[in-house]
């Protein structure tokens, strides 16, 4: 097989990266919960895409150089960093301001100042604190799991499509299958913030849908990998490490915040909307 097939290519690495991922949904699905095997689970689900990224490079003969490692202008990596923060503020600002939730969670706040030997310290420094430590320091740890996903996604899969699809066909359809990539784990384990599932799968699809309009526009406007690394670590850290954490919770919280709520995936649909009108800065398919 050749750079000239990228249909079969496509196939080939869909395949390889489902059955891979099926290895860690079954560890997962039988602890029942997203962090079993103290993480090392999710990780390897994290990761299957970029395995079969690889091994389909091999089976092609495509050098795992082309999936764009460079760099590229910084602009791009910093806007990659931002964006998702913005939409995440501004989403957490709504729920707490409207009253879906509140700033901040004592429990919470409690236990960072324990952890951290400042049980005296006043809480809005214990906060600031932990928000300047996890997004800095953080996002080393959060790109080591985002780097995974994202060398299958966009390193192989969204330039793939791409020469044949065009931007918006891409997006779409490599969102369809991030979305049912995540089902399994959505519908047999507790990655889920307490809502139906036919509710918070909902919720979820449209925001990795409209993610994917997101960072597929990134990683190929910057041409490099690596801007959408830093868009899906934002991403993560400051959903799930800063602000869903930090809010405090009542019965109705669940179905408005986190990634299966609808405020964010409002927020992040409207981003991917202008960037989608945008599409036209991008380059030509190779």
């Amino acid at each position: 097989m050749t750079q000239q097939n990228p249909r079969k290519a496509i196939v080939l690495f869909l395949l390889i990266t489902f059955a891979i991922s099926a290895i860690f949904y079954a560890f997962i699905i039988h602890t029942g919960k997203i962090m079993g095997g103290r993480g090392a689970f999710v990780i390897g689900m994290m990761w299957s895409p970029a395995l079969a990224a690889f091994l389909t490079s091999l089976i092609i003969k495509r050098p795992i150089s082309a999936m764009a490692w460079k760099w590229g202008e910084g602009r791009y990596q910093l806007w990659s960093y931002l964006v998702p923060f913005l939409y995440s503020f501004a989403a957490y600002l709504i729920i707490w301001t409207v009253g879906w939730g509140k700033f901040y969670d004592p429990e919470f706040v409690g236990g960072v100042a324990e952890s951290f030997g400042l049980e005296k310290v006043p809480k809005g420094m214990v906060i600031a604190l932990y928000i300047f430590l996890t997004a800095t320091y953080g996002m080393v740890r959060s790109m080591s799991t985002a780097l995974g996903e994202e060398i299958g996604w966009r390193g192989f899969l969204a330039p793939e499509m791409y020469r044949i699809l065009g931007y918006t066909k891409t997006a779409f359809i490599t969102g369809c299958i991030w979305a049912l990539w995540h089902l399994p784990i959505l519908l047999f384990a507790d990655y889920n913030s307490g809502t139906p599932a036919w509710y918070g799968f909902s919720c979820f699809s449209i925001l990795v849908i409209s993610g994917s309009f997101i960072f597929t526009w990134f990683r190929l406007r910057s041409g490099s990998l690596w801007s959408a690394v830093i868009l899906h670590a934002s991403h993560n850290l400051f959903i799930q490490a800063i602000f869903t954490p930090l809010t405090l919770t009542s019965e109705k919280t669940k179905y408005f915040y986190d990634e299966f709520g609808i405020v964010i995936p409002i927020l992040s649909l409207l981003v991917a909307i202008y960037l989608w009108t945008r599409r036209g800065e991008l380059p030509a398919p190779k």
